[in-house]
């Protein structure tokens, strides 16, 4: 089971609707598949999602960083030697999503080659998740309709809201609209990407405090060190760090600091080897995760739920995994489907993610 290739291939797939939230928009998934070939046979996928306004990662960066630096440190080392694949990627500082999707094409890879599941090999706690979908900015009606949309047709009833606008009414507004037409048959919070200073986020948080929101992610940048921390002991609700906490130790320093009461695991920016590591973090120090997303395509959507399911702490509350139905294709054989606001991990071995080769042949880059 020794790595024969790794390859990086650039694709861009158009969104239907474009994404917008306070630390940028989206119009296209520039995004990249990581490939690793074994010596017998064996291929496993990832998705890179580069977002450069919040790591700095780029499609062009990840392409050179895989093709320059970390094929040629890995080619020649066996599947199984995950903590050696590790230490080797780690030499290289910054670039976690060229990383994470090395190291979940690794476990794809080494998922078939034993004949389990990823989901198995991390955990097996069970097979699918609850879904939460993430509403962008847009007018309050608009922003109704959007979930009114997918609570019809996909069942899911949880519901992530993009804040961090100025003026921050902006955005009470949408969420009061959302719980006002839905009472409380949806679980609403809500997301800043630091988008607010401390104080527009505490008063943010008092006008809507009689929402019943059940979180808050990333109000205010965590380099407001005092801020932030006066702004979370006043919270009655759980407040996420996100790109914050991408590592172990972020997520220890931000717990620990007061910063934080609750943690977002994004395999895209952490993989499966350093999502496990940070969800046994959270669930040492007794609290609660929320699975993320990095506006994935379907694969990488794929293996969220796949990380997800593996364990009781992830599964517990409904995962960002919708966001690929605002893509206007993707590059999986069999998309994934949302049924009754669930998304089921896919049985068979390794990912079980399968790329269609038209697909892949219309959309790629290069």
């Amino acid at each position: 089971m020794k790595i024969t290739r790794i390859e990086a291939i650039p694709f861009a797939i158009p969104y239907a609707k474009p994404l917008h939230f306070a630390s940028g928009e989206v119009h296209t998934a520039e995004h990249v598949l990581i490939r690793i070939t074994t010596d017998d046979g064996l291929t496993g996928v990832a998705e890179a999602p580069p977002r450069p306004f919040t790591y700095g990662e780029t499609q062009g960066g990840i392409i050179a960083v895989v093709d320059g630096i970390f094929a040629p440190a890995l080619l020649g080392l066996d599947l199984m030697e995950r903590e050696q694949i590790h230490a080797r990627l780690a030499r290289t500082v910054g670039n976690p999503t060229a990383k994470s999707a090395i190291d979940m094409a690794i476990w794809d890879a080494m998922g078939q080659a034993l004949g389990y599941s990823v989901t198995e090999l991390l955990g097996g706690y069970t097979d699918r998740m609850r879904v939460s979908h993430m509403l962008g900015f847009d007018a309050p009606a608009a922003m109704v309709a959007e979930a009114e949309r997918m609570r019809e047709t996909y069942g899911i009833s949880t519901f992530k809201v993009k804040v961090g606008r100025r003026p921050f009414q902006l955005d009470t507004a949408v969420v009061r609209a959302l719980r006002e037409h839905f009472g409380d048959t949806i679980e609403l919070y809500v997301d800043g990407n630091r988008g607010w200073s401390a104080s527009e986020s505490a008063r943010a948080m008092h006008e809507m405090a009689d929402l019943g929101l059940a979180l808050a992610e990333e109000l205010c940048p965590a380099d407001d060190v005092l801020g932030r921390r006066w702004l979370v002991q006043q919270l009655e609700v759980p407040f996420v760090a996100d790109e914050s906490a991408a590592t172990p130790a972020e997520v220890t320093r931000e717990l620990l600091g007061g910063a934080a009461t609750a943690i977002s695991i994004k395999t895209a920016r952490t993989g499966f080897t350093t999502s496990r590591r940070v969800h046994h973090l959270a669930e040492g120090l007794g609290v609660e995760v929320v699975m993320g997303n990095q506006i994935d395509g379907q694969l990488g959507s794929l293996a969220s739920v796949a990380f997800g399911s593996a364990f009781e702490l992830t599964s517990r509350r409904a995962g960002e995994l919708s966001n690929f139905l605002d893509m206007s294709d993707d590059l999986l054989a069999e998309p994934l489907e949302i049924r009754g606001g669930e998304l089921i991990a896919r049985t068979g071995p390794g990912l079980g993610a399968v790329i269609d080769p038209d697909k892949l042949a219309r959309y790629r880059q290069d």
